[in-house]
Formats: C-alpha cells, structure tokens, sequence
C-alpha cells in the first residue's frame, strides 16, 4: 500500500515524455490489488476511480477497502489519514464493506462490470468473523467477488492494531477459508514472511504453510510475495517458487514494494524474477495496492512496462490480464446461486 515515493519513480522534467507514467502502463491490465476506501474509511467514489482507471489505461480493477480504521486522540494535532501518520493505534472497522457495496451499486452496470469488489472489514481473531462474511454476502448478493485483502502479519500495522496478532493459521478464519472452499471463492492474503526485526529466514512462513495444508482446495493470493516495509529474507525468488510448486491453488500478485525491492530493484528486471513468471505466469497478476489516491495509478503501473517487455508475449498477457481475470471474474452472485449441500433426512437414515 504505497504512501510513499518510489525510486523508480523519478524523472527528469526537462526530458521530453516526462509525463508519459501518468498515462499508466502501455499494456491494458487488471489492477488486480487496489484499496478504494482508505484508512480513516473515506473513498473519493466510483466516478474517480473509473476517471482515473480510464487515464491509466486500466480496463477492470480488484478493489476493497481496509478492515481497519486509524485513531485520531486527543493528543494529536493533526488529523492522521494513514496508520504510518502518527503513533496512534488502528483498531478494526466494519463499515468499510459497505462503503464499497454502496459505491459499486451505485456504477451504470457496464461501469460495475469492470469492478471486483470485495469482503475485508472483519476482525480475523474473531470466532465470529464468518458471520460478517455471510451477512454481507446476503445484503450484496450481486456484489462480491471474494474475500480480502486480510490483513495479517504486517510490520508496523500489526503492532498498531488493538487486540491480538492475526496470522494466516488463526482458527477463527478457517471457517472463512472453508466458506470460500465451499462456494469455489478467491481469498486474498497479506502475511509477511517474517518480522521487521528478523531478516535472515522466514519466521511466519511455517503460519501460511499450514493454512494451504490445511485447505487445498481454497484458491489464495500471496498478496505481493509476503514482503512489506523493511522486510526482506534471503533467496526470496526461490521461496515464492517453491510456494508455487508445492501449493497448485496458490496465486500471487506482485504489488507495492516487492517490485521495487526483489523483482526490478532500481527499475532493472531480476533475470530470475522473469524465470520464474514465465513458468507460472498463470498465477501471477500485477496491482497498485494504492490506498485511494487514484490520481497515481499511472505511474504506478507504468513503472512495470520494463519487466513486462521482457516477458513472453503468452506470459505478459496472463500476468496483465489472464490470472486475475481467471481469478476474480464470474464470481458475482456465485454464493445465492450455488446449491445447497444435501442432507439426508434423518428419518431415513433410521429407517434404513
């Protein structure tokens, strides 16, 4: 979720094409990774969104607020309007998903056909989180499309967030798990691989592990490879192969700073980055993973087009357009229109 200037970013005013980034990436894409509710609940609305999707070249976007909301105390001055602001605490916010709800149904249905929302605004150390996912999938019916991003393991924001650590492997998600299983829906992920502090193996990686055990058959996405601020291990392209290899209904997307950092470190494409997203260009997708600030969704796609030149013309569609199409698409109304499970009448069972 970038809230800050990224390298790559910078450009020489004198230079002609200077503004070419704010047209966005050359390639038409999915952004498949883009907060439109922000972390004190506000969206500037479906009409900027779609303005902005529409100058940066975006033809359909994933989208979904945040499950958290930032404190503004007493003591505080200034109003913050990110969790990294200030030092005040987060704690989790609800209402967010109806923020998103609302703003879909308010789009022309050609304009909602290009949105994916979907479901984030509960409290995953919550035994009753399901309830939140069911009701919500009751008032929406038509609406969603998944669930997620859940915000888990995630450097500083966990230890600003009131109540205990989530993490992927919590017993009060499995049933959300299971409920996505069920009804064939994607869940989206964000558990860093280890902490802040300790950068030489990946010490939460054995918390996502057990889940994809635990629930093969639920499709996750590895929100940007498990990387987030300051946290890095070693051998990271591996890692994530490995994942992929191991884990045939796990997706990723690369998002916000893993790019910056592992993939196309100074803006020059990691040979083995490129390597592995030819051989499993069918579960990677690209996003933004702004929070609001639409206006900067050109730059950041367009600081892609360097590693996607280098891809296969079959592996840079897939990544821009394919995977998160595949992923995300058809899944509005799935949950209203599955089948009930049959049970046997227990009358019969006696009987026989």
């Amino acid at each position: 979720m970038p809230h800050e200037q990224i390298s790559t970013w910078s450009r020489a005013a004198s230079k002609p094409g200077s503004l070419a980034p704010l047209r966005g990436s050359k390639y038409k894409m999915i952004d498949a990774h883009l907060h439109v509710v922000n972390f004190i609940q506000e969206t500037p609305g479906g009409d900027a969104l779609l303005h902005y999707m529409d100058a940066a070249n975006i033809d359909k976007s994933v989208v979904f607020g945040l499950p958290v909301s930032k404190v503004w105390t007493e003591y505080d001055r200034e109003a913050p309007d990110y969790y990294l602001a200030n030092d005040s605490p987060c704690y989790y916010y609800s209402y967010g998903d109806v923020i998103v709800a609302e703003m879909y149904r308010k789009l022309k249905p050609e304009h909602q056909a290009r949105i994916y929302p979907l479901i984030c605004g509960f409290n995953p150390v919550d035994r009753y989180a399901l309830r939140h996912v069911e009701r919500l999938y009751d008032q929406y019916p038509e609406v969603w499309s998944g669930i997620g991003e859940i915000l888990l393991r995630h450097d500083d924001l966990t230890a600003f967030t009131y109540g205990e650590n989530p993490r992927a492997n919590h017993r009060a998600l499995f049933p959300i798990y299971q409920f996505a299983a069920d009804h064939d829906l994607p869940v989206l992920l964000h558990q860093n691989v280890t902490s802040v502090t300790k950068n030489d193996h990946p010490t939460y990686l054995h918390e996502l592990e057990e889940t994809l055990r635990e629930f093969p058959r639920t499709r996750f996405i590895f929100a940007h490879c498990g990387m987030s601020r300051r946290v890095n291990v070693p051998f990271y392209h591996q890692m994530v192969e490995r994942l992929l290899a191991t884990y045939p209904f796990l997706c990723v997307d690369y998002s916000w700073i893993v790019y910056d950092v592992v993939i196309a470190p100074n803006g020059v494409p990691n040979p083995a980055w490129i390597e592995l997203t030819e051989k499993y260009s069918d579960r990677i997708c690209l996003g933004s993973d702004l929070v609001t600030k639409f206006e900067r969704l050109g730059p950041e796609l367009q600081r892609y087009d360097v590693f996607l030149d280098q891809l296969s013309e079959t592996a840079r569609a897939n990544v821009c357009w394919h995977t998160a199409e595949q992923i995300y698409g058809g899944n509005k109304g799935k949950v209203v229109q599955a089948q009930p499970r049959t049970v046997p009448a227990w009358r019969t069972l006696t009987s026989t």
